[in-house]
């Protein structure tokens, strides 16, 4: 039988920014915790996707850096002493007399408690519908944007409507020739905020149009097709390279994989206010997580992550008194 010492108080499955600050929440409780973390690194999505991208909705920072905001609370998780693994992926989750046998492809651990954090689980990007899009993949066509210098000088056509589309636009125009976002509807589904940038900006707008086809042009370059919406007007632009944003395909097939798992569709898990699923111990939060005026944003992920581990930590640990202010946690 194992020892409580070798039992985590909580794991913590998803190492991006939710997951890397309840880490450090649990460890301002004094909770045995571990993040275990698929990637080479923490910062999950953020960090594998959008490392350029400028966060806005963080308290105190006017913008920041994914990449630095990352850098910053991996500062501050190592204040505290939850253990990181990193390059394991969770394979299954079985109940136990502890609470829950944890295993992933390199090892089994014991965990009374669970916080499920993995925001969109496998990032598999909802590909462009055309026939020969796999052709132009990694020179003219990509998914994210990793490094802007490879944009530097370029003409670049952005796709998509939504909050991300429409920051990869304005983080591409600081370096691109000319800039285009191209959207199948007349409105962009963004905050009212990145909106009023975008028509501030010089990036050229493509509305409703939706991409039909690519060809391969002189220059290395590529002509983009697209159809008018409820027309049959069609247009061409060339370009050097093609960002596409449409989203990710739903992951519920990594969880549902597991013997034990929370009721996982379309890619959220419904949780109540807590965090609490539908499984004693188990909660989730950050983008997994749905319930009634969820918003989706890191500052949200922030404010679930300390209102979960203390739920937690308040059902494996009654009888202790909880924190009355996070700075009477902090160790002098």
């Amino acid at each position: 039988m194992a020892s409580e010492n070798s039992i985590y108080d909580i794991t913590i499955i998803g190492g991006g920014p939710a997951g890397i600050f309840a880490g450090f929440y649990a460890g301002l409780r004094n909770a045995r915790a571990q993040i275990i973390e698929s990637l080479s690194e923490l910062g999950g999505q953020v960090s594998a996707l959008y490392p350029e991208k400028t966060i806005l909705d963080v308290g105190g920072y006017p913008e920041i850096k994914a990449r630095k905001l990352i850098n910053q609370l991996e500062g501050q998780l190592r204040t505290v002493d939850t253990a990181v693994k990193l390059n394991q992926t969770v394979t299954d989750i079985q109940k136990n007399a502890a609470g829950y046998q944890i295993t992933t492809n390199q090892e089994t651990t014991l965990t009374k408690g669970i916080i499920i954090a993995t925001g969109v689980g496998a990032f598999n990007p909802r590909k462009l519908a055309v026939d020969n899009s796999a052709d132009f993949e990694g020179h003219n066509l990509f998914y994210s944007v990793k490094n802007l210098d490879q944009f530097k000088d370029q003409t670049v056509l952005v796709a998509g409507g939504g909050d991300s589309a429409i920051d990869e636009a304005l983080l591409l125009e600081k370096v691109a020739k000319k800039v285009y976002l191209l959207h199948r509807r007349d409105k962009f589904r963004a905050m009212e905020h990145s909106v009023d940038q975008l028509k501030n900006s010089s990036i050229e707008t493509v509305t409703p149009y939706l991409i039909k086809g690519l060809s391969s042009i002189a220059g290395g370059r590529v002509a983009v097709s697209a159809k008018k919406m409820k027309s049959d007007d069609m247009i061409e632009l060339q370009v050097d390279k093609i960002v596409v944003n449409y989203g990710f395909i739903a992951q519920d097939d990594a969880l549902n994989a597991w013997n034990v798992h929370p009721d996982v569709n379309r890619g959220t898990i419904r949780v109540q206010s807590s965090g609490l699923t539908d499984l004693e111990n188990v909660f989730a939060i950050g983008d997994v997580s749905k319930y009634e005026g969820k918003e989706p944003l890191i500052a949200t992920a922030f404010g679930e992550a300390p209102i979960a581990v203390n739920a937690l930590m308040q059902s494996l640990y009654p009888d202790r008194r909880g924190p009355l202010h996070s700075t009477a946690m902090h160790k002098k």
